[in-house]
């Protein structure tokens, strides 16, 4: 087999049956998530080569072995073991239905149970959600713009990063709208509000095309280079340590609930396909004075 680390979406000739496979995976993604899955599979056919075995050969036994070595060589957590055998699992069912393989070695694959802490979806609250976004706005236009359209409206870092100034010059119904392309390749509509489309303004300055938020040599600002600002201003800002552009998101979707928006509502918000992605956010649902019991306990009393 060659060298593993040839691994890449691109096609060359003379590549090997894994390359291949592996391209033909690799092509139906594309930006963040195909970056991950790229590392995900080098370092499953680097485990491969070392262990003298295909990986078009690899059989369950040898998979659970692979999640060992992750979870006591390595010292992965479970989330980590559970999000490297997920690539593994949609790299096979390809491979299956392209034939290269002609059993799925990942069927009965057990894998990792991961908790889900959902007090860590709750995000900043108001106060230092409104901080941060003062301090941004401070800072720079492409930070306020930037950092707007996460807080306040809820886009993952990269869709932040990618909005272009011609993306929000349509009016819908009397409402300034921006267009983008989410997650998932799902176009969305969504209506501008007064704050962040004043910043968007601001940033984009004379400019009448190009990308919205800038670095300070005047590039597009990119997922690293945000992370790398926000780490910045939230020292500024003096926040907890560990917020990170994703909490700015998870924020301003439990802004949404906090402020009475409907769980529907907050859901075409978050741009969420299942409710039950969106209901984790909702802070309210620690309130001991709204639990169901009261109205349970108060409805059947009335019948007695």
């Amino acid at each position: 087999m060659q060298n593993p680390t040839a691994l890449a979406p691109t096609f060359k000739p003379g590549m090997t049956i894994e390359e291949m496979a592996a391209l033909a995976f690799l092509v139906r993604y594309k930006g963040d998530t195909r970056y991950k899955y790229t590392n995900d599979l080098r370092f499953f056919f680097e485990w491969c080569s070392a262990n003298g075995l295909p990986p078009l050969d690899a059989q369950r036994v040898h998979l659970e072995l692979y999640a060992r070595h992750l979870e006591d060589v390595r010292g992965n957590n479970a989330a980590t073991v559970h999000g490297k055998l997920s690539t593994l699992c949609g790299f096979y069912r390809i491979a299956q239905a392209d034939d290269y393989i002609a059993k799925d070695p990942t069927v009965f694959l057990r894998m990792p149970k991961v908790s889900y802490d959902e007090t860590r979806a709750l995000g900043l609250d108001r106060h230092q959600l409104g901080k941060l976004l003062q301090v941004a706005s401070a800072s720079s236009p492409s930070d306020g713009a930037l950092f707007a359209l996460m807080g306040l409206m809820g886009l993952r870092v990269s869709e932040a990063c990618n909005v272009q100034i011609e993306d929000f010059q349509s009016e819908v119904r009397g409402h300034r709208v921006l267009q983008l392309t989410g997650k998932g390749n799902k176009d969305a509509t969504m209506p501008i509000p007064v704050p962040v489309l004043r910043a968007l303004v601001i940033a984009a300055g004379d400019r009448t095309t190009g990308p919205v938020v800038l670095t300070r040599a005047g590039k597009a600002q990119n997922r690293r280079g945000a992370y790398g600002r926000c780490k910045i201003l939230v020292k500024r800002a003096g926040l907890p340590v560990g917020t990170h552009p994703h909490t700015m998101r998870h924020a301003a979707i439990t802004a949404a609930l906090d402020a009475g928006a409907p769980l529907r509502d907050a859901q075409i918000f978050a741009r969420h396909s299942d409710p039950r992605i969106t209901t984790r956010y909702d802070r309210g649902r620690q309130n001991l004075d709204r639990h169901a019991a009261h109205l349970v306990s108060a409805y059947i009393a009335g019948a007695a």
